[in-house]
């Protein structure tokens, strides 16, 4: 102890000596009283300057003073270690140990300020302590954790820290703290003094496999594995330690980790998993041990430690090569092979699968790369062209030979020719995986399968044998991304290019819905890969696509066609142009076609217009349609009509990535449908008998909005300011000089009220369509007086279709236009004349006005403009009206919900993110207070709104501001109203499956009300209650078992509901109980 207490003292000497010499510290107030401090020690005993030391050390635990005045230039870190000195020379442990704490708690904080010279001090100094008592140890590492972040570490620092840790310390005797602390000084090291350590050679190896070795906490298990990483990928030598290392390391594998419950530290064992396989696979110097390592360990019965054997194997395959896994290729194969056949689980299966494709892949990667260097630089290109033609022949052997133990094709061949085996599909999926690996292994897997798999087709007769070869087949002809060719290269199918299409007719005219539907997607498969479909095999296959669209009315078969015509219509346009379009519309225009036929042309016509050329042929039949159902000559119904116009929706939807689209639905299908729908509502208010044509129905006028809305919106600037005009000029002065066959009255009126009939009124759906569906940029011409045109109707007029879209449109306009007096003096009418109208009791137009109030309020509170909070108040008070409060309930459903049709961001309207979250921290607090003070009959329009609110909500905001708002939807479930039930259960579900503590502290209320909804008069009510019965069953059990009895009893009543939908969520929920 005397030999160390002088090295000590030799030490503080040279701190003092060194402060000295340092011209940069200033002395100021805080310097005297620390010199003095200093000056008070020398002269005390041993005892009291140890008591000093540690009174120091108080106040720098406590109070951080001393961080505080190191680190802002006050006194040095010299100073302080002069003042400790006699306390680091006690003669205590624990007092030296306690100086030692406080020394390395202020160079954690103040180590960026030292200087070079008085980092080399202070590691000769702690790297001495190492050789002290124990209970220094730790804070001696953590001084050195702290001087290793260093910027002026001196040279061959690192090196004389690494020797003393590894020398000096037992790693794995330390507490977990200090383990980590020697870990976090390797990774510090290996980050900023990465050539000094491998100076060391594999010494550093070594001692790092001593430290590490035994580890068992999973947090210093991360560094270790991040150490591990670090040592293979950055190329450190590990000598003649590899074995080590590896041992050191596998030890571990496969992971078996579940971390307990709460766990602050937040590490999983997917964070484990993949930090160790990145150790295991890094080098190919861990072959030879890492690969039996996995052979023996897919004998597991635990599933995960095979799904992770399996994963293992599969990142060998990225960085190993045919020389490292050659020797256990056999054994790799027949283990893959018994668990991909004898398995249950399909994750071991995928695990298993993947495996192989990588194991293939690494071969054909050896079959380029082998002796690549040394071919260029000796040999010719033919001896290049013999050698790789050998390597391939290697990689055949061991996927086609005949050796049973150890050989894939051979073995998987056998199953494949016996269709009825249950073996068949764990055989295909393995020649599957092999061939998807690569190029090359396509080449030679499909050269040896598909044959035969084309004979046995030809072979069978039953279809159910044939579907089964058909699906196996699909999974060969559908190549993966590793196994297509590239350029110059021909598809491994090109061979077969015939008799695969032979198959595939053949199958289409099978009577089995099952094999028409498999050789649907083969076509689908052929026909994305260049080179495989003639332009003869391209029109057999339209001609059979369309029989079936025709003739087959299994909906499984449909809706297999219709893909597989979309995706062949991309590729080959003019096969469906002249032999599919003309015989789809003869039929569609047949009087002798049903609905059902009808209904799977359009579906068709619609599948197959991706390609300008064909839109330009099918949208015209879809139009034809709607006018023959105008004019009534074929006898469409109401719902095929609509079916046309979601049709054209979705032809629509292609102008998003065509201009050309866009311009064609500008120039030919808007003025088509616009003028339809104008003689359609002409004639409806001219004739009060006859023929009512189908463009009149409010339902078909629904549908064809977003028709137009979706292309509008897709137009170019140029086309979208024609548009507007066009459409403005239409329903303000009744110009119809762009619509086609120009036959209409001179004097149109379309924007007027009129009390006896509704037809011209209801277009203003399409006007809403038009303009409220243009970019912002696009200036709408005449927009005062189209404003006030608006207003009118939507305050005037008696027809709730026509005053809704009236209302939504001046909204969309609203929304759009920029801030500034010319859109303050429209809201400052429209707001006076809403107001005029809903203070008078007696008016008959008071609906209309809260329609244009609503949808204002909107149209404002999703661009944050700050009139909108004025709005919002007008319909918190309306909650109370007698007459409105229902209505205006629901409108806070308007509100926070999205519109299909406008105010929503496929039509560029102005909408703010959050903007729900934003209203209801607003609002909420509004709405608790009115219910409080609204009378008991007017309570439940306060409960409805409130469930409209908040079912909008995300759900961590509901989750947030459930606790108090829990005593309110509690109160909700108990109200008559069957829309508030049903709202407030959809809003609650979500929420129950993770409830917050606020709920589970209700729960005897909330299985009362929940529980007498099972048997409500409403279906949606007993479903959505019995959803919320399923829900509470996942709460922890010693809380629901309480209530077991209870809830089983009530579900006796739902089990033998009368619907069946109800009685099918009542089983689930009782299984659950």
């Amino acid at each position: 102890m005397a030999a160390d207490n002088s090295v000590l003292m030799a030490l503080v000497v040279e701190f003092v000596l060194i402060a000295a010499l340092n011209e940069s510290c200033q002395k100021s107030s805080a310097n005297a009283a620390c010199d003095a401090a200093v000056s008070d020690c020398r002269e005390l005993t041993a005892t009291s300057c140890i008591t000093h030391a540690l009174w120091l050390l108080t106040g720098a635990r406590h109070n951080d003073k001393s961080f505080v005045s190191v680190k802002s230039g006050q006194f040095t870190v010299l100073q302080l270690v002069e003042t400790l000195g006699f306390s680091l020379t006690s003669s205590q442990p624990q007092t030296r140990g306690r100086g030692v704490q406080l020394l390395s708690q202020v160079l954690q904080e103040c180590y960026s300020s030292l200087s070079e010279r008085e980092v080399e001090v202070l590691l000769a100094f702690y790297e001495n302590r190492l050789k002290d008592h124990y209970v220094i140890t730790p804070h001696v590492l953590q001084g050195l954790k702290a001087l290793t972040k260093c910027s002026v570490l001196p040279p061959g620092s690192a090196v004389s820290i690494l020797r003393s840790i590894f020398q000096d310390v037992h790693v794995q005797s330390l507490m977990v703290a200090e383990r980590s602390c020697v870990y976090n000084i390797l990774i510090s090291l290996m980050e900023s003094r990465e050539e000094e350590l491998k100076g060391l050679g594999a010494d550093f190896v070594f001692g790092f496999v001593q430290s590490v070795d035994g580890e068992r906490d999973p947090r210093n298990l991360l560094l270790a594995f991040q150490v591990a990483q670090n040592i293979i990928h950055r190329g450190y030598d590990l000598g003649k330690f590899v074995e080590e290392l590896f041992e050191v390391t596998s030890c571990y594998f496969p992971i078996d980790f579940s971390p307990p419950p709460n766990d602050p530290h937040g590490i999983t064992q997917e964070e484990l998993v993949l930090s160790l396989r990145a150790v295991l696979t890094g080098t190919c110097q861990f072959a030879e041990f890492l690969l039996p390592l996995i052979i023996e360990k897919l004998d597991s019965d635990v599933q995960s430690a095979k799904v992770d054997s399996l994963q293992t194997l599969a990142a060998c395959g990225l960085t190993y090569s045919h020389k490292e896994l050659a020797e256990f290729l056999p054994g790799l194969w027949s283990t893959i092979r018994r668990e991909v056949f004898q398995t249950a689980s399909e994750r071991v299966e995928t695990a298993g699968l993947s495996a192989l494709s990588a194991l293939v892949s690494c071969l054909s990667r050896s079959v380029l790369n082998s002796d690549s260097e040394d071919v260029l630089q000796l040999f010719g290109p033919s001896q290049i062209v013999s050698s790789v033609q050998w390597l391939l022949e290697e990689l055949k052997r061991w996927l086609v030979s005949s050796r049973s133990d150890c050989q894939v094709s051979e073995n998987c061949q056998h199953h494949l020719c016996e269709p009825d085996l249950k073996l068949v599909w764990p055989s295909a999926k393995l020649l599957q995986a092999a061939a998807g690996a690569s190029y090359r292994a396509s080449l030679i897997v499909s050269a040896a399968v598909i044959p035969a798999l084309l004979e046995q087709y030809n072979n069978r007769t039953q279809c159910a044998q044939r579907r089964t070869l058909l699906e196996v087949l699909q999974g060969f002809v559908q190549p993966t991304a590793l196994s297509r060719p590239t350029d110059g290269e021909d598809s491994v199918l090109v061979a077969f290019q015939q008799s695969l299409c032979s198959v595939v007719f053949s199958a289409l005219t099978e009577s089995s819905a099952g094999l028409q539907v498999t050789a649907t997607r083969v076509i689908t498969a052929l026909g994305q890969q260049p080179g495989l479909l003639t332009q003869t095999d391209v029109e057999k296959a339209v001609d059979h696509l369309t029989r079936l669209i025709l003739e087959e009315d299994d909906t499984q078969v449909s809706s297999a066609v219709v893909e597989c015509l979309g995706s062949l219509a991309r590729l080959h346009p003019k096969a469906f142009i002249s032999r599919m379009i003309p015989r789809l519309k003869e039929r569609i225009l047949s009087d002798e076609s049903n609905a059902a036929v009808r209904q799977r042309c359009v579906t068709a016509l619609a599948s197959v217009s991706s390609q300008p050329s064909v839109v330009q042929e099918s949208a015209p039949v879809l139009l034809q349609v709607l006018a023959s159902a105008h004019t009534g000559s074929c006898g469409f119904s109401v719902e095929e009509v609509i079916a046309v116009c979601v049709s054209l929706r979705r032809i629509a939807e292609q102008a998003r990535d065509s201009e050309e689209i866009g311009r064609f639905f500008h120039d030919i299908i808007i003025p088509r449908l616009l003028g339809l729908c104008l003689q359609a509502a002409l004639q409806s208010r001219d004739s009060a008998q006859g023929h009512c044509s189908p463009l009149t129905d409010e339902a078909v006028l629904c549908a064809v909005v977003p028709v137009i809305s979706t292309a509008c919106a897709a137009l170019q600037s140029e086309s979208a300011s024609r548009m507007a005009a066009q459409a403005v000029s239409l329903f303000l002065d009744g110009d119809v000089s762009f619509l086609p066959e120009n036959a209409f009255p001179s004097k149109i009126q379309l924007l007027q009220s009129q009390a006896e009939s509704r037809g011209p009124s209801q277009l203003v759906c399409l006007l809403m369509a038009c303009v409220c569906s243009l970019p912002c940029s696009v200036e709408i011409p005449e927009m005062d007086r189209l404003l006030l045109q608006l207003e009118d109707l939507s305050c005037t007029c008696p027809h709730l279709f026509s005053y809704t879209f009236a209302a939504k449109c001046f909204a969309g306009l609203v929304n759009k236009r920029p801030a500034g007096e010319a859109l303050d003096v429209v809201l400052q009418r429209v707001m006076k004349r809403i107001g005029v109208e809903l203070e008078n009791i007696s008016s008959a137009q008071r609906t209309q006005a809260f329609t244009l109030l609503l949808w204002v309020a909107k149209a404002l509170l999703v661009r944050y403009h700050p009139l909108s909070t004025a709005l919002t108040d007008k319909l918190f008070v309306l909650l109370s009206d007698p007459a409105l409060g229902s209505q205006v309930a629901d409108g806070f459903g308007v509100l926070m919900s999205d519109s299909p049709d406008v105010l929503n961001r496929d039509c560029h309207a102005d909408v703010r993110i959050m903007y729900r979250q934003r209203f209801f921290a607003e609002n909420s607090t509004k709405l608790v207070q009115g219910f409080n003070s609204a009378e008991q009959e007017k309570k439940s329009c306060y409960l409805k709104a409130l469930s409209h609110i908040v079912s909008n909500l995300p759900r961590q905001v509901q989750l947030t501001e459930l606790p108090a708002l829990l005593p309110l939807l509690l109160e909700a479930l108990s109200c008559a109203d069957q829309a508030v039930q049903l709202s407030t259960l959809s809003c609650l579900q979500p929420v129950l499956l993770e409830p917050p503590p606020a709920l589970r502290n209700q729960l005897e209320a909330l299985f009362s009300r929940i529980l007498a909804l099972t048997t409500s008069p409403a279906m949606k009510v007993r479903i959505a209650s019995l959803q919320c019965v399923h829900a509470l069953s996942r709460l922890p059990e010693h809380m629901i078992l309480p209530f077991r009895a209870r809830v089983l009893k009530a579900l006796a009543v739902p089990l033998d509901d009368k619907k069946r939908l109800v009685r099918k969520e009542a089983v689930a929920a009782r299984g659950e109980w």
